[in-house]
């Protein structure tokens, strides 16, 4: 099984991550229904190094839903050329100018700036 280390950091940074099964629990989904939120690119997820279990970050659920303003600022950072674990990244990653992280600001109602961020990022 191979894991890179910034696989490792990625989890770290996150922290709070949710697998699956749980989401489809809290989304009251099938569990192939959350596999094609990740397919078509309204969730992310990652394997965890030490299990290999596909996990998502726990923010990107709003309780009983996907954070709205997801899937489009994940759209962006794709087209900026974005790993889906580079995105999970530069989400969690905290930003002085903002103040936070952008995943706190997405949280907060602030899709435009963080879009805008994310555009700029491709230049």
């Amino acid at each position: 099984k191979v894991s890179s280390e910034k696989t490792v950091q990625t989890f770290a940074l996150v922290g709070d991550w949710v697998t699956i099964p749980d989401i489809a629990e809290a989304l009251d989904l099938k569990v192939t229904r959350v596999h094609n939120l990740i397919s078509d690119g309204t969730l992310v997820a990652l394997r965890e190094p030490d299990t290999n279990v596909r996990k998502v970050p726990a923010l990107f659920l709003n309780g009983d839903h996907v954070l709205e303003s997801l899937k489009g600022t994940l759209v962006v950072l794709k087209d900026a050329g974005f790993s889906d674990e580079e995105a999970i990244t530069w989400l969690y990653t905290a930003d002085d100018s903002l103040p936070g992280r952008p995943i706190d600001a997405l949280i907060n109602g602030q899709k435009t700036e963080i879009r805008r961020r994310a555009q700029a990022l491709a230049w």
